[in-house]
């Protein structure tokens, strides 16, 4: 028996894939956006982009047949089955393929055929006036679901020969079949077609066709149509199905049918062919299942060498033999795509642009980004449907499929069979994946040739004429849940209900998204380091070959849950902790004791180390010391040591750290509430300073100063009946004009403290000073430390660009004209020199600084960010700060930011076995060498991402090590060393580097390296390179893991089959591919805060969570189990959360039920929601309350107080909830999951070839 640890899916590339990035191309017309997935325009696109259909030379113009008109390029079209044949040691091929016809193909002549042709291969069903017609050499194409709003236009194009040749085959592929069953071998490259389609929901009227330039004619027949069932009335336009049951009458059930000969031709379409037959074919052997059908006469044909498979990595073969067929049992229905609109994000500085797509239909939900959706809907077609392609009367009884020989490929060697792979079995919900909305790339990296003109009025050079054709069928599109989803339920099912114990070397831990207890017995927990892959390649060839990063995220003082144990603290009093003569490494459980016990041989570098006397204990009989339990540095992966003054600055034992708040004065913070909201926050605030023992006051001094062109300190001391201010107006040369009585006892000073806290505000009410500075004023809390001889913290509350006098002064160069060229970079980097320096005098100090922003316009983020992210700071920005609405964001904020668990002065290094080296490191810290990581504080939500390196082999015996070593200062001034332990195994097969990875940490490695990029390439270099890498992994796979199989399959390592999705997520993320209105400021403030998330916070920001609230069982603890993110996943009666880490949505259908309504909002009525409330009200019901304990739960997973936005359908609020919708079609240009998929196929391909 075969386990399953990978998907395939046949991908039938009809358009060519655009990529997915870039700004457009000269002629690129009719978009709104500088991307892609704009509004829809009228004037179509130019004639180089038409649909790819195979290669250049066999090309003749004009548009493929039965596109969505809002499909840039022709959407690829996938039906999709998820089988997973265990017992045909067949790993789960999610491969689409057309329906069969009978007879076998005779190739005899070349002869033009038309994979789009007007009235031949058609996706979807011909209109029922006309009567359908199908070439015989085409195979019916099955259409899956799209949703046209309005008429749609025919367009017609016709191509070259039929392929002679695998590789001419190969070149000719184009468009995702994704299914279940091995190539055909129906001809060289055949793709064996799909049975498989997606309920209709709407009868399909054809209208007249606009006139375009015509191409050859239709062949004159209908094809068979005796396994047409209709499905029952059940239109869903205007509104998503229903959540509960999505397609609840999306089915009807047909057996196998039997073989059926095609209909003639008519000459006109194949001037100088015989007829081509196929044999009859025997489907793969499956259950039979519901078979999707369409009230309606079938799809024509397709022709079958058009789109040969994906490979598969099936090792199963086939003699010439009938192909099998892919079964249509798995499909649940395909929902209908809607246009997109454009939208801001939501930490956006300007208010939201209005829409430049179509506006939602009255009384329907604005639509999902679909397919591509471009250019303008025609006139000419009927209503939408949401799915079409009957079940074809043509195929023979099921047979199984493992006497089949899968065709391989030119140019490619036949991989290892995939049969002797170990992995785990396949797990229960991902044999069938949530619908999702299909879309086609926008931009094109340039013309290919033979692309001409797809809409009417563009030249159709080269193309025969051709007769008029009926209005085309509606366009077969991917079915949504055949492609992997991101909602993963099966690793809770697995993974959650057992204690994750880290005993076991290289074991890959739960994803991020389960929740999990774990039990330290010898490695690091995951909730401290998470690492790209547990299985690492044993040398530096593979590892190149394979392009997988070699990375860990490291979050050194991770909180743990209540029910786990802290890091254990260890005293080896005077001679301090015990380590390595050589490496240095601290004793740890890789340690092994020789001698009796008197020596020890280091786990890292192999050198032999006497033990000190103090420490010396014996070895039992398998050579472990017997004290080896009550050790935690010999039995546990982190712990810490306490440090002796031989690690302390200067061997001096350090001083308790301070915090000084330093709160802008200028106008428009007094104006916008915010001094005000801060100073009397801070009376209660400072009695919550971090502490070690909370029974015990903290240690933690504080002071303060306030600040606009001048700076004013005051003296808070306690003896004081009133405190004293003391005014620097000296910018240029800041000092500190007092040392005692500035940083003071909280306890001590409480009424002195309290007193100026009342006056701030009533001194500056009627101030109108509007400039102010900003270096100065870090100069000055750098000073202050430095005086005290302490670390600490600087938290600084700033509202405006620093444009007066003073060293750091700042000017706006805000420039939306460089985005997108090659200097866009600069507008990441800062402006003056001036900070960085100050950032590493900060660092040499222990001086952490923490920057609030209150904006209202372009504050230079990438400049002021450089001390807090060069420092282990945070920034946290309020753009447009209104006190009503935003004050309880900024108070939860504040309030975290001051008790949270931090260490100061911290020096972080990183020590590998030998075989590896740390090589690279991103975060928010210092270096000054190669090696050490330094961070002027460390809180409890920072990471540091390190990327390993080869530089010699490695052993599969031995695996590999690290040890994560951090010295800092406790908050209650001890110097401490925290140890992090991690051993993964080392392997000699790429095999078993695939079924080890961890998607989620690869994509925070990738994010963070690509957002660091943008500092020094140009945007397009970065978004390329990041796609490029993320193909070579595959295609890697493909080449090496995977068994042969034909090209058109696309073949994902089931451990990864998420990597395209949530790259894609980046790569339209606002970083990398902006929206006109993101501000530069947002993109710098984002770019800043992705550095140091943590891989569960990082997987939420870039595929946010989406909860679907009218099916919360209030009865239960448990969550509803989210939903997929994209728009057509929403159903007008529902309500939904959605999440992301920065902020909460809560979406309102407009059909959402009263009660539902009345219990979230205390009143029925959708038109009384208020959309400007941020908080629920308190209602006395069970919804009420749970849905409240939801949202609370939530912000305290995540290292920032999201705020509620209430969402009401159709509101102008929408387009920034949209935003969030990641696997749709973005307006700034982002693709859909779809068509980024599509992309990626193609990129694979190219690798490949």
């Amino acid at each position: 028996m075969r386990v399953r640890d990978e998907l395939r899916m046949n991908v039938n590339q009809q358009p060519h894939m655009a990529s997915p990035y870039g700004q457009p191309q000269p002629g690129y017309q009719g978009y709104p956006q500088p991307g892609y997935g704009g509004g829809h325009v009228p004037s179509g696109y130019p004639a180089q982009y038409a649909p790819y259909n195979g290669p250049g030379a066999a090309y003749q113009q004009g548009p493929p047949q039965g596109c969505s008109p809002y499909a840039s390029f022709p959407s690829k079209t996938l039906a999709t089955n998820l089988v997973s044949d265990l017992s045909s040691s067949s790993p789960l091929d999610l491969g689409v393929r057309g329906p069969p016809t009978s007879g076998a193909p005779s190739v005899s002549g070349a002869q033009s055929y038309s994979q789009f042709g007007q009235g031949e291969t058609q996706n979807g069903p011909p209109p029922m006036g006309a009567p359908p017609q199908s070439p015989p050499v085409s195979q019916p194409y099955t259409a899956g679901a799209v949703n046209l709003s309005g008429a749609q236009p025919p367009y017609s194009q016709q191509f070259g020969a039929p392929p002679v040749s695998m590789q001419h085959m190969t070149n000719q592929m184009a468009s995702m079949q994704v299914g279940s069953t091995a190539p055909s071998p129906a001809g060289q490259g055949y793709a064996p077609p799909s049975v498989s389609q997606a309920a209709m929901s709407a009868p399909y009227t054809p209208a007249a066709p606009p006139t375009f330039p015509p191409a050859s004619t239709a062949p004159s027949q209908p094809p068979p149509t005796e396994a047409v069932a209709r499905a029952p009335p059940h239109s869903y336009y205007g509104a998503p199905p229903p959540a509960q049951h999505p397609f609840p009458n999306a089915f009807s059930s047909t057996g196998p049918t039997q073989p059926q000969a095609p209909p003639p031709v008519s000459p006109q379409s194949f001037p100088q062919a015989p007829p081509v037959s196929q044999p009859p074919f025997s489907t793969a052997q499956v259950p039979p299942g519901p078979t999707q059908s369409y009230g309606g006469p079938l799809p024509p044909t397709q022709p079958s060498f058009s789109r040969p498979l994906l490979p598969t990595s099936q090792p199963s073969t086939f003699p010439a033999g009938p192909p099998p067929t892919s079964t249509p049992s798995q499909l649940p229905g395909v929902m209908q795509p809607q246009p997109p609109v454009s939208q801001p994000s939501p930490y956006h500085s300007g208010p939201p642009p209005t829409s430049t797509g179509f506006p939602p239909q009255v009384g329907a939900p604005p639509r999902p980004p679909f397919a591509g959706m471009q250019g303008p809907p025609m006139a000419s077609q009927g209503p939408p449907m949401a799915s079409q392609g009957p079940p074809l009367a043509s195929q023979g009884p099921p047979m199984a499929q493992a006497n089949h020989v899968p065709p391989t490929q030119p140019g490619m060697p036949p991989g290892p069979i995939n049969a002797s792979l170990s992995g785990p079995p396949p797990q229960l919900g991902m044999l069938g994946y949530p619908p999702q909305q299909n879309g086609a790339f926008g931009q094109v990296r340039g013309p290919h040739p033979g692309y001409t003109g797809p809409y009417p009025g563009q030249p159709n050079y080269g193309a025969p004429p051709a007769a008029p054709a009926a209005a085309p069928p509606a366009l077969k599109r991917l079915d949504p849940d055949s492609i992997p989803s991101p909602v993963i339920e099966d690793d809770k099912a697995n993974k959650g209900s057992e204690p994750f114990t880290t005993g076991v070397r290289g074991q890959a831990p739960p994803l991020v998204t389960t929740k999990f207890q774990v039990k330290d017995q010898g490695n690091a927990s995951p909730r401290y380091i998470r690492c790209t892959a547990y299985n690492i390649p044993c040398n530096s060839d593979m590892a190149k070959q394979s392009q997988v990063p070699l990375a860990a995220v490291i979050k050194p003082l991770a909180p743990l849950p209540p029910d786990e144990t802290p890091p254990y603290l260890v005293d080896h009093g005077e001679s301090g902790p015990i380590r390595c003569n050589r490496c240095k490494a601290y004793m740890c459980p890789y340690m092994q004791f020789i001698e009796g016990g008197r020596r020890f041989q280091c786990g890292f570098c192999s050198c032999v180390t006497e033990v000190p006397p103090h420490y010396f204990q014996h070895l039992d009989h398998t050579g472990k010391r017997v004290d080896c339990y009550d050790r935690p540095e010999l039995s546990m992966g982190s712990y810490e040591f306490t440090a002796t003054v031989d690690y302390c600055k200067n061997n001096k034992i350090p001083q308790p750290p301070a915090f000084i708040f330093l709160i802008d004065v200028s106008y428009n913070a007094v104006k916008n509430g915010m001094v005000g909201i801060i100073c009397q926050e801070l009376k209660t605030l400072l009695d919550y300073l971090p502490r070690e023992n909370p029974d015990v006051e903290s240690n933690i001094r504080v002071g303060f100063v306030t600040y606009n062109k001048v700076l004013h300190f005051y003296n808070v001391k306690a003896s004081l009946a009133q405190p004293q201010m003391m005014v620097v107006s000296d910018v240029a040369d800041m000092f500190v004009p007092l040392l005692d009585g500035f940083l003071v006892n909280v306890s001590e000073s409480r009424v002195v403290i309290e007193s100026l806290l009342d006056q701030i505000p009533e001194m500056f009410a009627d101030t109108r000073e509007t400039e102010s500075v900003f270096g100065p004023v870090i100069q000055a809390g750098l000073e202050a430390l430095k005086a005290a001889d302490c670390a600490g913290k600087l938290f600084v509350c700033h509202s405006s660009l620093p444009i007066a006098e003073a060293p750091g002064k700042l000017k706006n160069r805000e420039d939306k004209k460089l985005v997108g060229t090659d200097k866009e970079k600069s507008l990441f980097q800062p402006q003056v020199s001036f900070y960085n320096t100050l950032a590493k005098e900060c660092v040499a100090q222990g001086c952490c600084v923490d920057l609030f922003l209150f904006p209202n316009q372009y504050v230079d983020v990438a400049t002021l960010g450089v001390v807090p992210t060069s420092t282990g700071g945070s920034i946290y920005k309020y753009t447009y700060f209104q006190a009503s609405s935003d004050q309880e964001r900024f108070l939860n904020d504040l309030r975290r930011d001051v008790q949270k668990q931090v260490g100061f002065d911290a020096l972080m290094r990183v020590r590998t076995s030998t075989g590896i080296r740390a090589t690279d490191f991103f975060g928010s810290f210092y270096m000054s060498n190669t090696t050490d990581v330094e961070l002027a504080g460390l809180d409890c939500d920072k990471t540091v991402t390190v990327e390993f390196r080869h530089d010699d082999k490695l052993s599969e015996e031995t695996g590999a090590l690290m040890q994560c070593a951090v010295l800092y200062t406790s908050c209650s001034g001890q110097r401490r060393l925290r140890i992090h332990n991690m051993a993964v195994n080392c392997c000699s097969q790429l095999a078993d580097l695939y079924r080890n990875c961890e998607t989620d940490t690869i994509i925070n490695f990738f994010a963070k390296y690509a957002y660091r990029s943008v500092l020094g390439s140009p945007i397009k270099n970065v978004r390329d390179s990041l796609v490029n890498q993320c193909a070579q992994i595959l295609a890697c796979y493909r080449k090496n893991c995977a068994s042969p199989s034909s090209a058109g399959q696309l073949i994902l390592p089931e451990c990864m089959k998420l990597l395209p999705v949530y790259l894609n997520c980046v790569l339209k993320s606002d970083v990398l591919q902006p929206g006109a209105d993101v501000s530069l400021d947002d993109r710098a403030y984002l770019r800043q805060l992705v550095s140091t998330l943590d891989v569960s916070e990082s997987h939420v920001f870039f595929y946010p969570r989406l909860l679907p609230l009218q099916k919360l069982d209030v009865m239960s603890m448990s969550l509803p189990v989210a939903v997929r993110n994209s728009e057509e996943r929403l159903s007008r009666g529902g309500v939904y959360l959605l999440e992301n880490g920065l902020n909460i949505f809560l979406w309102v259908g407009v059909n959402a039920q009263q009660e539902l309504l009345q219990n979230i909002f205390g009143t029925p009525a959708f038109g009384q929601i208020d959309p400007n409330m941020t908080s629920l009200p308190a209602l006395d019901n069970p919804f009420s309350k749970r849905l409240r304990e939801i949202i609370e739960s939530f912000r305290a997973q995540r290292s920032r107080y999201m705020k509620l936005m209430v969402v009401k359908q159709e509101d102008k609020l929408e387009l920034i909830f949209k935003h969030f919708l990641v696997e749709d079609k973005s307006n700034n240009g982002g693709a859909s999951y779809v068509d980024f998929l599509c992309h990626m196929h193609k990129e694979i391909r190219q690798l490949l070839s």
